[in-house]
């Protein structure tokens, strides 16, 4: 299964460039709530919250909109997505973006929030 990961021991400065390289890259602007990367604030350090390709928001979704790739990655078809929003509320790290008036994105494991770490703590893994 490919999906993002945060590295071992990885120390997140709370930048945002790889927030800002995702929104960037589904929606053009920057923009912390159109990221499917959120930095969240856990025991008084800055954390980066990722998807685990668990598929809780492919089981919610009643227009089969949401698949598994061969190499494990949930996928969005925006053509079939109804623009609900239940992916986005069963997203247990909340990294699953709905925008009013368009379809619902989700990490596909691209890197790009990867090559735009200066820390260079996000990783692209296959377990």
């Amino acid at each position: 299964m490919k999906r993002l990961s945060v590295k071992k021991g990885g120390v997140c400065m709370a930048c945002l460039e790889c927030v800002q390289a995702c929104s960037n890259a589904f929606y053009k602007e920057f923009h912390p709530d159109k990221s499917c990367i959120q930095i969240v604030e856990k025991n008084g350090a800055a954390k980066p919250n990722t998807c685990v390709q668990c598929g809780k928001c492919a089981k919610v979704c009643e227009a089969g909109a949401i698949t598994q790739n061969a190499k494990g990655v949930y996928t969005i078809n925006k053509k079939l997505c109804t623009q609900c929003g239940k992916c986005a509320e069963v997203c247990p790290f909340h990294v699953l973006v709905k925008v009013e008036g368009q379809p619902a994105s989700k990490c596909i494991a691209c890197g790009i929030c990867v090559k735009a770490c200066p820390m260079e703590i996000l990783e692209i893994v296959e377990k």
